[in-house]
C-alpha cells in the first residue's frame, strides 16, 4: 500500500475513535477495559491474601508466587520471611533452588539438539556413552534411548534412594565445616545404579529417576559439544531474558532465601541450610537432575513460553507432550520432562521441584493460557496443595470470566 493511502486510513480510524485517538467514557470498549482492570486488580488482592493465609496457617517461613496472564503480563507476590533469624522479608525477586523443575530445561535442550541435527531422541544411549568405562554395567544399557531417559522409562534406579549414596552423602554433610564445596560428580552418581537388575525393560513402565536425567545430561554434553549449563544459557536463559534464573553450581547464589528443613532429615543436615547468605552445601551435585536456582516470575514465564511452543525455532509440542499409550487412562502422565495432568482445574502441563530446604511448583493451563508458579523456603510442609489449588482456580475463573 502506498504511503498516502496509509495516512488517509489512519486519519479515518482516529476520527472514528473520537480524535485524538482516545475513546469516550461511554464507549463499551472503555467500560469493558475498565471492568477487566477491576477484575484483575481484585484478583491480585485475593491472591496476596491467600498467600499470606497459607504462610500463616502452615507456619511457613515465607513464599513467593507469580502468574502470567494470557497477554504475557506477569504478576508477582511475596509473603513472610526470607530469613527467620535476621527478619529479612521475602521479596518478589527472591531466589530459591527450583529442584526438578530444571528437568524441563534438560528435556527442552535435548529437543533443541534434535532440531539442530546433533542427536536423535531415539538414539541409543550407547552411541554417546558406550565408551565410558562403566557403561557395560549400566542396566539396560544397550537398549536405552535418549527418549527413555527423558520419559523416566529406562528401567534404571535412582541414586537418591540408594543406601550407599545416602551413607556417603551423610559423610559429606559431616565434613561440611571443612569442605563445604565438595559435590558428587555425574560419573560418581551413576556408579550407585550400576550392576543392578533392571527395574523393567526399556519403555515397559515408568519409574522417576534423577539418575536417568544425569545420564541424559552426559548425552547432551557429548552431543552438544559444550557444558550443559553453557548450552542452557545460550539456548534459553539469555534469549528469553530469564534473569532471575541461574545454574545451581555454586553456594553463593545472589538474593537467596534461607532454606529450612526438618531436624530429622535423613542426611543430618542443619535445620537452616544457609549461613552468611550462602548454601551450607554445594548444590552442584544436582546438575541435570534439576540444577537451577530461580524465581516464580521466571518459572511461570518459562512455562508459558515452553508450553505455547515458543521456546524453540521449530515446532516441538507434539514431541514434548507425547506420553506412553499405556498411560492413557491415568490422570497424570509424563512426557519429555513434563507432567500432563487432569484435575478439577482442567488440563495442566508442569513440574514440581524439591531441593534441600525448598519446594517449588509450576503449571501451565492451556485452556486459559495462564501459568502459575510458587516457591517456599522450607521442605517440611508440603500439605498446602489444596489451599493453593483454590487460589489457582480463582485465577483461572477470573481470567476466563473477565470482560
Amino acid at each position: 500500500m502506498a504511503r498516502v493511502p496509509q495516512v488517509l486510513l489512519l486519519c479515518f480510524i482516529l476520527a472514528a475513535s473520537n480524535w485524538p485517538g482516545q475513546a469516550s467514557a461511554a464507549d463499551p470498549a472503555v467500560n469493558a477495559a475498565d471492568g477487566n482492570k477491576n477484575h484483575l486488580a481484585q484478583l491480585q488482592q485475593r491472591f496476596q491474601a491467600g498467600l499470606d493465609a497459607i504462610v500463616s496457617k502452615y507456619e511457613l517461613p515465607g513464599m513467593t508466587a507469580a502468574y502470567v496472564l494470557p497477554d504475557g503480563r506477569v504478576v508477582a507476590f511475596a509473603s513472610g520471611l526470607a530469613d527467620k533469624e535476621s527478619g529479612a522479608r521475602m521479596s518478589v525477586d527472591t531466589k530459591m533452588p527450583a529442584g526438578s523443575i530444571g528437568k524441563t530445561f534438560v528435556a527442552a535442550t535435548a529437543i533443541g539438539l534434535a532440531q539442530d541435527g546433533k542427536l536423535s531422541l531415539d538414539d541409543k544411549v550407547e552411541k554417546w556413552l558406550g565408551q565410558e568405562p562403566w557403561f557395560g554395567d549400566l542396566p539396560n544399557g544397550r537398549e536405552i534411548t535418549v527418549r527413555h531417559l527423558l520419559m523416566h522409562r529406562a528401567g534404571v534406579a535412582d541414586h537418591i534412594y540408594d543406601p550407599q549414596w545416602i551413607g556417603e552423602a551423610q559423610q559429606m554433610v559431616r565434613a561440611l565445616d571443612t569442605d563445604p564445596d565438595y559435590y558428587f560428580k555425574p560419573a560418581q552418581l551413576v556408579q550407585f545404579i550400576l550392576k543392578r537388575k533392571p527395574l523393567f525393560a526399556p519403555g515397559e513402565s515408568f519409574k522417576y529417576t534423577d539418575t536417568g536425567y544425569i545420564l541424559a545430561g552426559l548425552v547432551i554434553e557429548r552431543a552438544g559439544g559444550a557444558a550443559y549449563y553453557d548450552q542452557v544459557r545460550e539456548r534459553f536463559l539469555e534469549p528469553l531474558k530469564l534473569t532471575l534464573t541461574e545454574p545451581s553450581d555454586h553456594r553463593d547464589i545472589p538474593n537467596l532465601a534461607a532454606g529450612y528443613l526438618s531436624p530429622k532429615n535423613p542426611f543430618g543436615l542443619p535445620v537452616k541450610i544457609t549461613a552468611d547468605g550462602k548454601l551450607r552445601y554445594n548444590p552442584a551435585t544436582e546438575w541435570t537432575g534439576g540444577g537451577l536456582a530461580s524465581n516464580p516470575q521466571d518459572l511461570a514465564r518459562w512455562a508459558k513460553t515452553l508450553y505455547e511452543g515458543r521456546a524453540l525455532a521449530q515446532p516441538y509440542l507434539d514431541e514434548l507432550l507425547a506420553t506412553d499409550p499405556k498411560d492413557k487412562d491415568k490422570p497424570s502422565k509424563y512426557g519429555l520432562g513434563v507432567y500432563i495432568s487432569k484435575s478439577e482445574l482442567g488440563t495442566s502441563y508442569g513440574h514440581g521441584g524439591w531441593s534441600v530446604g525448598y519446594l517449588s511448583h509450576v503449571d501451565y493451563y492451556p485452556a486459559q493460557k495462564v501459568a502459575v508458579a510458587v516457591q517456599t523456603n522450607t521442605d517440611v510442609r508440603d500439605d498446602m496443595l489444596g489451599a493453593l489449588m483454590v487460589m489457582i482456580q480463582d485465577v483461572l475463573k477470573t481470567v476466563g470470566s473477565a470482560p
